[in-house]
């Protein structure tokens, strides 16, 4: 039996108002939504908040659940709506983050360290920091569906076809999203690479 199959029996099992299969749905899937939440929107606590969401909308969604796709898909599905209603919720009440108000923390104050001899060069760090800071943002400014479609596609490893029907489009129109994506990526990033 593939994953695939065994989350599908999971979900059935789900649907018969099983929670230990949730939690084990939960346990298989939990990462891959909080990291795919966290690229879309850019905050890990927010992530792991809405990620709870998925599961209780996907707990909830159990007796509507219909196995004709991988369950994969139909989660990605349920993610993508609540990025998508986080993004709405977002633009009704914009509101400054947590970490930006805090003061910025004092460097004598941090106590004494010893130096790392296991570290790279400090300047090629902060370059490649820089540029995955960059990437990340680059990519959270792109529209949605691009912006999903990379995700999906880049980080994910979803193939044209399941991303297509998470998008609920064609997969010729999923693979024109993720070209024009890498068109606005590579204008966007023009300089860092």
């Amino acid at each position: 039996m593939t994953s695939s199959d065994s989350d599908v029996a999971l979900m059935l099992r789900v649907r018969e108002g099983d929670t230990d299969a949730l939690r084990e749905l939960i346990e298989r899937h939990q990462r891959t939504v909080i990291n795919t939440i966290h690229r879309a929107i850019g905050d890990a606590s927010e992530a792991e908040d809405l990620t709870q969401r998925v599961f209780v909308q996907v707990y909830r969604s159990a007796k509507r659940y219909k196995p004709t796709a991988k369950f994969t898909t139909w989660l990605f599905t349920i993610t993508r709506n609540t990025i998508l209603n986080e993004h709405r919720r977002r633009s009704r009440h914009p509101s400054e983050s947590l970490d930006a108000l805090q003061e910025p923390r004092d460097s004598e104050s941090a106590g004494w360290q010893l130096p790392d001899t296991t570290m790279r060069d400090p300047a090629q760090e902060a370059v490649e920091r820089e540029l995955r800071e960059r990437i990340k943002e680059a990519v959270r400014e792109l529209p949605e569906p691009q912006r999903t479609a990379v995700i999906l596609c880049r980080y994910e490893g979803l193939s044209y076809e399941e991303i297509a029907e998470v998008l609920g489009c064609s997969v010729s129109a999923t693979k024109s999203l993720l070209h024009r994506a890498r068109l606005a990526l590579k204008d966007k990033l023009r300089g860092y690479c």
